[in-house]
């Protein structure tokens, strides 16, 4: 076994999802935690849904969102017209390697539920304190102990991490200076952060 495939190799991304159409194949159980995994990160995420049936809540929620689109039909390669992000979530095996083999095929990344050998990304567990977001990843290992985690972080990260964050963002607005002075300041103001962590 190479020393590769015992680390984590992902490289995170922050996805702008009001600005790409995201397509979910499934509207069962699994879409509508996939669904809920995305409007919790951008509740102005564009997502089209694909099924022959999809489930009450799904349709609650696309209610109120008028960024969702539901489609009541059998996926087919056509509906990847117009895409940027794939998520398969029906409960069929061989609906979902066509759809990442369709995708794949478009230059379409694809992400298929509880498959990692079918996923080009994986949807991890995110912690969010207001303009603060950090993504955790398992490498598909254990989202128990990612949900576990974020869980501990959301806990221990203070309630005016939005506050400090925009004090930063001032501060930096109104430095002189090029790009590596600017830095220099700030690492300096944020190395405090740390320090007042280990005397107490």
């Amino acid at each position: 076994m190479s020393q590769r495939s015992k680390e984590n190799h992902l490289f995170p991304v922050f996805l702008k999802l009001d600005k790409i159409q995201t397509l979910v194949v499934g509207g069962g159980y699994v879409g509508w935690e996939k669904l809920g995994a995305l409007l919790k990160n951008d509740h102005e995420a564009n997502v089209k849904i694909v099924a022959p049936e999809i489930r009450k809540e799904i349709r609650e929620i696309a209610a109120v969102h008028p960024a969702i689109e539901l489609v009541e039909k059998h996926y087919h390669p056509s509906d990847l017209e117009g895409v940027n992000l794939v998520i398969g979530a029906t409960n069929f095996y061989e609906v979902n390697k066509q759809i990442y083999q369709d995708a794949k095929a478009k230059g379409i990344l694809v992400n298929v539920a509880d498959t990692p050998e079918l996923c080009d990304f994986y949807l991890g567990s995110t912690v969010k304190k207001g303009n603060l977001k950090i993504g955790i990843s398992t490498n598909g290992k254990s989202p128990t102990f990612a949900k576990r985690l974020r869980a501990i972080l959301e806990e221990v990260l203070p309630d005016n991490t939005d506050d400090i964050l925009q004090n930063l963002a001032a501060i930096r607005k109104g430095l002189k200076g090029d790009f590596e002075k600017k830095m220099e300041v700030l690492n300096e103001i944020t190395a405090s952060f740390v320090h007042d962590k280990k005397e107490n």
